[in-house]
């Protein structure tokens, strides 16, 4: 979604001026401001550590809870129909509008997904045909659980992100804290933006803004990839929700200490071998690298910071711009993605529920669990691989488990493995980022394996 213009290659910029005035500031510090408020600062309300935006698109859930799983539905089969109309008879109206085309003139792959997706849908809503199709644990857990979830939150974000990620914030946390990431992980300092959105709110939204920015110029395919499946990682309030699942409450500081320990680890080695280390530092075609964070000598960090982000700010379209950019991709989520997530969600937890293949492809597992000396470890296997159809999924098949220890690391793993196809793959295949489903398959695994061992490690120590 090239909906911006593209500003003047950074690179090829003489050394910008560091001097600035205070309308210029404040057009960075006032919607900068507001949006750490509604993403990255934690709240606790009714209970539970959230974020402002969540606040916000719970209300909105809870005020249309009884219509949600309707309005998804019709949404999926608007979308479908007018996905059939476009691809097949491609009229002018639609052919001749860029924003219109990328929604309705399709590929026959993702055309039939939504196709598919919209009838999964009508068959869950109104419970006809096959009982795989519509039970309650496979499209019921998409169509009244996760597309209420999308459809409200991404409402929310898709309009107010722009304050994130288009009004200087990136510029100047990127600039800040370049070096530590780019010795770490190889990445842009305003990639910590992503990792600190998705901890407080949702993976989705890490994912969310890796997309715009890879599809702006500011991220490379390779440092796309490597932040989406390595930093969007769970938020607190999805940790909390399966600490208490799984009857860990007690434990949730050490647990949540374990998550970050071994994330870290996973997002050092994981885009250092294959297939993250593969990729190339190209940017989207069209848009070209617009991104510096070199300090020009002489200048100080912090000064060079801001002047990065009031020149981001200063530039950016109108406010009236910006919400039709926000309202296009709105519109793009719910016509684009949920029907995507309906169909291959859908479609991985009948799997996951229905066939024996992840207890097939988990036997290699077992041998492994059992050398970290994890008692239960036949029925802790498939409750490890199971997370990538649905990273609820783990802690549903692990919830049996009688062992305190093993409950504890099948939880701390389904919530370092990240990628999970009925949504955070899903959106990541949707946005066009260089990956595709068998690429995030071998990365789930890799990641599977590099955090296993230290969280059974600290299991040991933790639990006993």
């Amino acid at each position: 979604m090239n909906h911006e213009e593209s500003m003047p290659l950074l690179d090829d910029q003489p050394p910008r001026a560091t001097r600035f005035n205070l309308r210029q500031l404040l057009i960075f510090l006032i919607p900068s401001l507001l949006g750490v408020l509604l993403f990255l600062t934690p709240i606790v309300y009714e209970d539970k550590v959230t974020i402002g935006l969540g606040v916000m698109a719970d209300a909105l859930k809870a005020s249309l809870a009884a219509q949600l799983p309707a309005i998804a539905t019709g949404l999926l089969l608007f979308s479908a129909v007018c996905g059939l109309f476009g691809s097949l008879f491609k009229p002018r109206w639609i052919s001749e509008r860029p924003a219109l085309r990328e929604l309705f003139v399709l590929h026959p792959l993702w055309l039939g997904l939504r196709v598919l997706g919209a009838l999964f849908a009508a068959m869950t809503f109104w419970q006809f045909g096959p009982e795989w199709i519509w039970n309650a644990n496979t499209g019921g857990v998409v169509l009244k659980d996760l597309a209420p979830v999308l459809i409200t939150f991404f409402l929310v974000a898709g309009l107010v992100l722009p304050l994130l990620t288009d009004y200087g914030l990136m510029e100047f946390i990127g600039t800040l804290v370049r070096n530590a990431f780019r010795k770490v992980f190889g990445l842009p300092g305003r990639s910590a933006i992503d990792a600190i959105a998705s901890w407080l709110g949702s993976g989705t939204v890490g994912v969310l803004i890796t997309a715009q920015q890879y599809q702006k110029g500011f991220y490379s395919a390779r440092e796309a990839a490597v932040i989406a499946t390595n930093f969007s990682i769970a938020s607190i309030a999805f940790s909390l929700l399966i600490t208490s699942f799984m009857k860990l409450d007690h434990l949730f500081v050490p647990f949540y200490l374990t998550v970050v320990v071994a994330g870290l680890a996973a997002a050092i080695i994981t885009p250092r071998i294959p297939p993250l280390s593969w990729k190339k530092d190209d940017y989207m075609p069209g848009v070209g690298k617009q991104i510096s964070e070199d300090v020009p000598a002489g200048t100080s960090l912090l000064r060079w910071g801001l002047s990065q982000a009031v020149t981001r700010a200063n530039a950016n379209p109108s406010p009236l711009q910006m919400v039709r950019i926000g309202v296009h991709n709105v519109v793009d989520i719910w016509l684009g993605l949920l029907p995507l997530v309906m169909a291959i969600g859908t479609l991985s937890l009948a799997i996951a529920e229905f066939t024996p293949i992840f207890n097939w492809l988990s036997y290699p597992i077992v041998p492994l669990l059992e050398a970290l000396q994890l008692p239960e470890a036949a029925k802790a296997a498939p409750a490890i691989l199971v997370g990538f159809a649905d990273m609820f999924l783990p802690a549903v098949l692990g919830k049996g488990i009688e062992s305190e220890l093993t409950r504890f690391v099948v939880a701390c793993v389904s919530l370092t493995q990240l990628i999970y196809m009925s949504e955070v793959g899903v959106l990541i295949i949707k946005a066009k980022l260089p990956l595709n489903i068998l690429e995030l398959f071998v990365i789930f695994i890799i990641r599977t394996l590099i955090t296993l061992p230290i969280i059974a490690l600290m299991a040991h120590w933790i639990v006993g």
